[in-house]
């Protein structure tokens, strides 16, 4: 057998493999039909779209979401989805949250990825977003704080991750998704808690051992 015969089949392996991870990656990120699921005060409303890259950056930049076969029902979902053919795009700022499905979220190269790791602090947190409120996990620089995201900044939308989507103590079918996007413009509150029961964490009880504490020194 010639030297190196097995290693060059592996390497021409791992060369094909790289190209087919490379093409999946610029197909993620190349403009490509989507579901939209959106909710506004009042409605919910479904239909396409065709994105370039990530849904959070389109929204984000505060222009009119072409869209097409839309259909509308209650927010509740208590009514039947109807056709809403007079509606051909949607304005970022009339939705309270947008459902990211995981073709909407473009593909992260390895170091992306990494930074996106290393530079980020989750928190599980509430956010009240009338009519709406969402348990779930926001992701953070250092430094920042969940009540930040109050705070009007160049981003209009923020993540949650794990979502539970609830109108009037009622949970919304998400249809699986794992992400949704919440308009800040909309917040009115957001907490800490923990997300098993979407409610703040409990003081243990007892008393502190003398010293001085994590809050006396903040």
């Amino acid at each position: 057998m010639p030297f190196g015969f097995g290693r060059k089949k592996d390497a021409e392996g791992s060369a094909h493999a790289a190209v087919a991870v490379a093409q999946a990656a610029a197909d993620a990120r190349g403009p490509r039909p989507v579901r939209f699921h959106g909710f506004t005060e009042d409605w919910q409303l479904k239909g396409q779209m065709t994105i370039t890259g990530r849904l959070l950056d389109l929204l984000n930049r505060r222009e009119a979401v072409p869209v097409t076969d839309v259909r509308w029902a209650p927010a509740d979902g208590m009514g039947p989805l109807e056709p809403a053919p007079g509606i051909q795009s949607l304005d970022p700022y009339d939705l309270i949250v947008v459902i990211a499905d995981p073709d909407t979220l473009a593909a992260l190269t390895d170091d992306e990825r990494t930074a996106h790791r290393v530079h980020k602090v989750t928190f599980d947190v509430a956010v009240e977003a009338p009519p709406y409120r969402v348990v779930g996990t926001i992701q953070l620089h250092p430094g920042s704080e969940p009540e930040s995201l109050l705070e009007r900044g160049t981003q209009m939308f923020a993540a949650v991750t794990n979502p539970v989507l609830q109108l009037g103590g009622v949970e919304l079918d998400l249809a699986g998704a794992d992400t949704v996007l919440v308009n800040r413009f909309y917040l009115r509150g957001i907490k800490q808690v923990d997300r098993a029961t979407g409610q703040p964490h409990q003081r243990l009880p007892g008393q502190g051992l003398g010293g001085t504490n994590w809050t006396e020194r903040s």
